[in-house]
Parts: C-alpha cells; structure tokens; sequence
C-alpha cells in the first residue's frame, strides 16, 4: 500500500515535537537524519522485536500463550515488556479460517511496548476508512492475498484496548529455537496486513 501524504491538523503533542526539532537542527544539536533514523531504529527493530519475542514464546510454549491470550499486558511483562501505549494489550491469533488484521480508525492508537512506533500508512486516512470497508482489497495492497473463504476480521485500537496479533507459524518452522523463531516475525505480520512465509527446509552441508 503506497504511503500517500494527506493534510490533516497535527495535535498539540506533534506541533510542540516539530517545533522542538525545528530549534535543535537550527542550533546544529541535531545532525543530518539523526531524528529520522532514531524513529526508524524504533519502528523497525527495537519495538517489533518485543513483539516477536513475545510470539515465539506463545508459539513454543502452550502455557505462556494461554497466559499471553488471557491477558497479554501481564503476560509480556513477564518478558520485561512494557511501557507507555501498552496498559492494555490484548493478543488475537490468525487461525485457518480467520485472520486478524488491526487499525485505530480515530487517531493512530497502536501497542508501542511490542510493535515499536506506528507506520505513517498506519497514521494516514486512507488506511484507516479503507481497510474497515474493503479490508480484502486493502491487505492485497500489501500483497497478502487470502483464500475466499477465510474470515477477516477487522479491530480497531483505542484508548482502552490496543490489539496485536500472533500470526501463524510458518510451516516448516518446527525444528527452529525460540530465537530463529523470532527472527521470521515481522511488524506488519503483528498487524495483520501480512502473513509468514512458510520456511524452506536447510540443506545439510
């Protein structure tokens, strides 16, 4: 799905941090992407990695999982997960016959302890009204293409409730440890706008 830039009125919160950016490249305090690159790091690594740490776990041990479903925020704490955006988490699973796929169709509430920091498609409009009424045309934007017959269902975060889901284990994932497990798992698939590959079988040496 393309990032399209549309004109919306910033928060008060989002004009002080612009205006605060503005005066520290003015100053020469901050240098080049510095600001685009710290925000990139906790978009992409350090936030989404909780997550994944936190899935692999549920997918290599039943007991954690039913822990992590019946009340994710204390379930990821046990992980030392947690953090502001993330009192109230809850997890859903991809099954066979039903996929998740999450949105904050008011503002851009999303689960920062286990997913890091939102996309700019997350934040935009279009994303947000399109993926509640044409969610199978949405997701296939992203390239993920579900059978006719499965389920989609559509959640939408708040500030009471910010969801994130445990997608499917790949297939062929059976023998991997905790921690290659992790590595499989992306943001987008926490989301739901894309699914796992399934993973190619090692070829001994």
């Amino acid at each position: 799905m393309s990032e399209n830039h549309h004109h919306r009125e910033l928060s008060d919160g989002e004009v002080r941090a612009r205006a605060l950016e503005s005066l520290l490249r003015e100053k020469g305090v901050l240098q080049g992407n510095v600001v685009d690159e710290v925000v990139d790091i906790y978009t992409n690594d350090i936030g989404p990695l909780n997550g994944a740490k936190a899935i692999a776990k549920a997918w290599t041990d039943p007991e954690f999982k039913s822990r992590l479903m019946a009340n994710a925020t204390r379930a990821v704490a046990e992980l030392g997960i947690s953090g502001m955006e993330g009192e109230n988490l809850v997890a859903v699973e991809n099954t066979d016959d039903l996929h998740h796929v999450i949105v904050c169709t008011l503002c851009s509430c999303y689960p920062w302890p286990v997913l890091g920091l939102p996309p700019r498609w997350y934040k935009d409009a279009p994303y947000r009204a399109r993926v509640v009424r044409e969610p199978r045309k949405v997701l296939a934007e992203f390239g993920t293409v579900l059978p006719d017959g499965k389920e989609i269902k559509v959640l939408d975060s708040n500030v009471e409730v910010r969801y994130f889901v445990i997608p499917q284990r790949p297939k062929g994932s059976e023998n991997l440890s905790e921690e290659e497990l992790a590595e499989l798992i992306t943001r987008d698939s926490m989301v739901g706008v894309t699914v796992l590959p399934d993973v190619e079988p090692k070829v001994a040496a």
